[in-house]
């Protein structure tokens, strides 16, 4: 596919993403490090700020995604979300207790549930259903190129100020959060300047909310994705485990960037590949290879196997990220997408905070009970991918066209 054959859109879009993750990937890695080794908090706790985080996007992800469909219009409440999120960031400069991080994820996150949604619709409608694939593909490509950039920069910030430290200081976090405001400003004016909104009937009355008149398909796949985000608990909890088999903090960024190497140099391909053999397909391989992962985070001896398996992670993610919000565009009409992606999204990310705070209390407890130990999350995990992987399989049954 020829780059030319893809709309302005797709560029645009995924060059916002590209900025907006060198950003927020420069800082998000090394939070649950931040928390743990600065602060001096308990994985529960950890959980527990990860959880309200992605509950709080998840609500807003539903509304603005329903939002667009009466407006009949993406582009600007996309814009709106990335500035929310441009100015809370930098507030992580001031943490000084885990309830400032709490609230600074707060807002981050509200920015990101006001842009998702829209911006996925507005991804999905700028394509044909036979570029989908490749489309959103290229955009988790974008997100995740910049994600390695991100995690880059601040691997040399660690290597300039603390090589070969077992834990990360408050001035090295400090400084790290000064340099992602450039890029996270950049990526607004990126998408508010070149984007193009693409318009669809806009619906009348108050915002729906309704699975009501959506394919039976898409009910399942959302009620499997979310049996599956039940075990998929914050990735915070495999930087941790990285870092209780042994690897420095500067150890633990090389891990992160082989996993977002793997993931932006796949999801462009497996992308293209969904067009081709279909999403269910891809997605359903890309669970059951998860599971397998977390069995292995799970079994692990010794840091450097961990990093072997967050490499293989990134596989995980190119199959099965794009293919899943391409999927949800091909079960619903254009003009209930942003209900769609706000159902799906919002779906997710509530789920996102019992399995974080799962995965927390399975680590380390809860008050006076010491919890299972490390490998227990990850077990979780595995068992929950199996299921899930059922579910969609046997559930969600294929079309002869997607």
């Amino acid at each position: 596919m020829k780059k030319a054959s893809l709309p302005r859109n797709v560029w645009v879009l995924s060059a916002t993403s590209f900025l907006t993750d060198i950003s927020t990937e420069m800082l998000t890695n090394l939070l649950p490090l931040f928390l743990a080794n600065v602060l001096g908090v308990r994985t529960s706790i950890i959980g527990l700020i990860d959880g309200v985080a992605e509950t709080t996007a998840s609500l807003l992800k539903l509304y603005s995604g329903a939002l667009s469909d009466k407006l009949g219009s993406r582009k600007w409440l996309a814009v709106a979300g990335y500035g929310l999120s441009s100015l809370a960031k930098p507030l992580l400069y001031f943490a000084s207790s885990w309830g400032w991080v709490l609230g600074v994820r707060f807002a981050d996150r509200m920015g990101k549930g006001i842009r998702t949604a829209p911006r996925d619709a507005l991804l999905a409608g700028s394509v044909n259903q036979e570029q989908r694939g490749l489309a959103f593909g290229l955009h988790r490509a974008g997100d995740t190129a910049g994600a390695f950039t991100g995690l880059a920069i601040a691997a040399l910030v660690i290597f300039l100020t603390q090589s070969g430290a077992a834990q990360l200081t408050r001035t090295t976090f400090q400084t790290i959060v000064l340099l992602s405001i450039i890029p996270a400003v950049l990526a607004v004016l990126v998408l508010a300047l070149f984007a193009r909104e693409v318009t669809t009937k806009s619906t009348s009355g108050m915002p729906a909310f309704r699975l009501q008149g959506l394919d039976s398909r898409f009910k399942l796949f959302l009620l499997a994705s979310i049996l599956f985000t039940l075990g998929n608990s914050s990735d915070s909890f495999i930087i941790l485990r990285g870092q209780e088999r042994g690897l420095s903090v500067l150890q633990v960024m090389g891990m992160l960037l082989t996993f977002n190497a793997v993931y932006t140099l796949l999801a462009g391909p497996f992308g293209a590949l969904s067009d081709r053999i279909g999403r269910r397909t891809l997605i359903l391989g890309g669970w059951l290879a998860y599971g397998l992962v977390y069995l292995g985070f799970a079994l692990a001896q010794s840091g450097a196997q961990i990093w072997l398996f967050f490499g293989l992670y990134g596989v995980y993610y190119a199959a099965t990220e794009g293919a899943s919000k391409a999927f949800v565009a091909d079960l619903v009409p254009p003009e209930r997408r942003g209900t769609a992606y706000g159902l799906y999204n919002a779906a997710i990310a509530l789920t996102a905070l019992p399995a974080s705070l799962i995965a927390g209390m399975l680590w380390q407890g809860i008050g006076a009970w010491k919890g299972f130990g490390a490998s227990a999350p990850f077990l979780f995990g595995a068992a929950l991918a199996l299921m899930a992987s059922m579910l969609f399989a046997f559930g969600v049954h294929p079309k002869a066209r997607e």
